[in-house]
């Protein structure tokens, strides 16, 4: 099953996490949430992000970010190698609870469902 990294403004990250628990509250270990602070250097995130998809305990992982070019997606990035995880902008909430639905897809089929539900 595919772990799921929310990377995002402070405190969007944690906000949708939560809210994704609120729906499926059997998702918690599969799902990390990394909020950027405003004054944080971008090696300090990219150390919570990494200690977070360490945390996930999977293989893979689909990375989700708020807005692209901004300091999270900069960061979310920076932990992708494309193979094993993958990276969508525009993070929102239905594509966090499509994500959810899917985590036992394979990785290229949920980053698909991700960007189809984030867009419906």
């Amino acid at each position: 099953m595919n772990g799921i990294l929310i990377i995002a403004h402070a405190p969007l990250a944690t906000a949708l996490r939560d809210c994704a628990l609120h729906v499926f509250p059997d998702c918690a270990s599969g799902v990390q949430a990394v909020d950027v602070l405003p004054d944080e250097a971008p090696e300090a995130s990219l150390t919570r992000a990494q200690q977070a998809m360490q945390r996930l305990g999977t293989e893979q992982v689909l990375v989700l970010s708020d807005v692209f070019g901004a300091t999270p997606c900069n960061v979310a990035q920076k932990l992708g190698d494309g193979v094993t995880t993958r990276l969508v902008a525009g993070a929102n909430l239905p594509m966090l609870l499509r994500s959810v639905c899917y985590r036992h897809e394979s990785l290229e089929a949920l980053a698909t469902r991700a960007q189809a539900g984030g867009a419906q």
